[in-house]
């Protein structure tokens, strides 16, 4: 007999398992953990300069300022701090 002869031959037992495979299907639907506010992680880089002996006015105008100019070039950055 043929794979799908069974399910043609015998429709109770096509039926039953439909309705099996659809309460399993419902079950684990109803036991997905789902939050209404998931945590979500953002991208994130973090960089990191130092100018050993340098006033922080010097580290401002020689370190900090190009790279915010450079980092703020970067395409998706929204947010320096």
């Amino acid at each position: 007999m043929k794979f799908f002869a069974l399910f043609i031959y015998r429709p109770v037992a096509t039926i039953l398992l439909s309705v099996a495979i659809t309460l399993c299907g419902v079950l684990g639907f109803r036991l997905l953990p789902v939050a209404p506010l998931p945590q979500v992680d953002f991208p994130l880089i973090m960089v990191s300069a130092s100018l050993p002996g340098a006033s922080p006015e010097t580290m401002a105008s020689s370190v900090a300022t190009p790279l915010e100019r450079s980092l703020g070039r970067i395409a998706g950055v929204n947010e320096m701090t």
